[in-house]
């Protein structure tokens, strides 16, 4: 059975090391697979060092074995001004893959939300990521803006 913990230092490595698996998942061609670890890597090095205040770092595991991590933070809603929670980051092993495991913590997501009386919980997610967008679409989430993204120089 796969439960959900808040993450401890002793979680770091295997956070980071799971981060890295975001670059595979549909990055946009103007994006390299360098940037995209490298901000997720240096947002979660911030948070381990004591630089990001009132985010939540839960580990997904089962029977010890870590399997994934989620990543949660407060964030304002742009229409409204009201005060919202954001999935940061959510990522699984490539072993823990369709074991129950983003499921669950996409449930610790809403709990925390809840907890804290936000009244909306949004994420983002490359558009190619067909994967996790099945799933958010199956735990109710649906699209509320689409970003679009052109260079210019």
């Amino acid at each position: 059975m796969v439960i959900v913990r808040e993450g401890t230092a002793a979680d770091r490595d295997f956070v980071i090391d799971t981060a890295r698996r975001f670059a595979a998942f549909g990055p946009p061609p103007w994006r390299s697979a360098a940037d995209i670890v490298g901000g997720e890597v240096r947002c979660l090095d911030d948070f381990f060092d004591g630089r990001l205040g009132g985010r939540t770092l839960v580990v997904a595991e089962e029977d010890g074995a870590r399997l994934g991590f989620g990543f949660f933070e407060p964030a304002v809603d742009y229409f409204t001004g009201d005060a919202d929670g954001h999935v940061g980051m959510i990522a699984v092993s490539e072993a823990a893959e369709g074991r129950g495991a983003g499921a669950a913590l996409l449930a610790a997501a809403e709990d925390w939300a809840r907890r804290r009386g936000y009244p909306r919980l949004h994420l983002n997610v490359f558009a190619g990521n067909d994967r996790a967008r099945r799933l958010y679409e199956r735990a109710g989430y649906a699209v509320e803006t689409v970003r679009y993204v052109k260079r210019v120089e």
